[in-house]
């Protein structure tokens, strides 16, 4: 007999079962009253009925006297008693098969819920998939909309075109101009080259002249001071003969 007992609980808190028996004595059990149909304890078991209405019609069939009647009244009983006892064996075999319908289906689902739960894993990881690749579609789509809104910042093509066209004559004019300047220079290191030759000539030969002068004035001086010793000279002369 299987005996339960609950325990209440608090809000939140599960309800507990307590049973006398485990699972194994619990099946043995089960299995112990589908085979005697045992299914209540008050009352005489099926089976031990019909062993009695059994046990009744063999000892009469047994019997030398004239008993006919009563063979058949508990032949009737007997047979009476196997269909009552058929009945619910008739119920539990259908029960079964039920059972085992059940169990097949159950089988079946539990492989389809299996494949579903794979395929949902499977498309799980798809999915994973598809939104790291949108996260990176998604930041090219950022990246390229910041591009544009800098692009749309600056000048029209045609503008550009002709800022750079204006610099390239600019600098074409530059390069002219520093070709023309290098060449002016190169003129002017030229003729400053020749100034300094001229000039270190012209130095050369004034020194010259100033050496031929000094020479000049040399001699002119020791000219000067030889005629004023002569003329001393013949002053001297002359107080002597005085």
């Amino acid at each position: 007999m299987l005996a339960k007992g609950r325990k209440l609980a608090g809000r939140g808190e599960e309800m507990s079962a307590h049973y006398a028996f485990g699972p194994q004595e619990d099946d043995a059990i089960i299995k112990h009253r589908l085979l005697t149909r045992t299914t209540t304890t008050r009352g005489e078991p099926p089976l031990k009925k019909l062993q009695k209405k059994f046990m009744s019609f063999a000892t009469e069939i047994e019997k030398d006297a004239d008993n006919l009647s009563d063979c058949e009244r508990l032949c009737k009983a007997f047979l009476q008693e196997i269909n009552t006892f058929e009945l619910p064996l008739l119920k539990s075999k259908v029960v079964v098969d039920a059972n085992i319908r059940e169990k097949e289906s159950f089988n079946e689902l539990r492989v389809e819920i299996e494949r579903q739960i794979l395929q949902a894993q499977t498309d799980i990881e798809d999915l994973k998939k598809q939104l790291v690749q949108s996260k990176i579609e998604r930041q090219h789509k950022e990246e390229c909309e910041a591009i544009r809104k800098l692009i749309s910042l600056q000048p029209p093509r045609s503008e550009t075109e002709r800022l750079i066209a204006d610099l390239e004559k600019e600098i074409a004019d530059l390069e002219a101009e520093n070709v023309a300047c290098v060449r002016t220079l190169e003129l002017r290191k030229k003729q400053f080259a020749l100034l300094l030759h001229v000039v270190e000539e012209l130095q050369i030969s004034i020194e010259d002249e100033q050496k031929s002068i000094a020479d000049e004035l040399r001699a002119v001086a020791e000219e000067q001071k030889m005629s004023i010793e002569e003329s001393s000279g013949g002053a001297s002369d002359a107080m002597a003969v005085d």
